[in-house]
């Protein structure tokens, strides 16, 4: 299938504490329809300078898809259920997506719950 140039679906990062922590908000996120997929991945290692301290943890990196029309009540919800003061919530424009797989997170999120 061809590829669609559309900066209207997102790529979205959050760390998490743990891979319950993790479950937890993408089922919420799924249910509310905020996202059409998040990806997993436990084991990633963090290091950072948190209140003058370098930092290292194991963390779960989540990989949600969302469209850009959702991003604002999508990151309010994210801090919302976030157990960190400071949660991640990177964002990364998706200019190449298979156009299915942008029809469906389109059509997936914009559906009611």
């Amino acid at each position: 299938m061809p590829k669609k140039t559309s900066p209207r679906c997102l790529l979205v990062l959050v760390t998490a504490p743990s891979l319950r922590v993790a479950r937890s908000i993408a089922g919420t996120l799924l249910d509310e329809r905020l996202i059409a997929c998040a990806n997993l991945t436990p084991g990633v290692e963090s290091h950072y300078v948190w209140k003058g301290k370098r930092e290292k943890t194991r963390e779960v990196l989540m990989l949600m898809k969302t469209p850009r029309a959702r991003l604002a009540l999508l990151e309010k919800r994210v801090v919302e259920l976030h157990p960190y003061d400071t949660p991640e919530f990177v964002t990364v424009a998706l200019n190449s997506v298979n156009e299915r797989y942008l029809s469906w997170v389109l059509d997936l999120v914009r559906a009611e719950p």
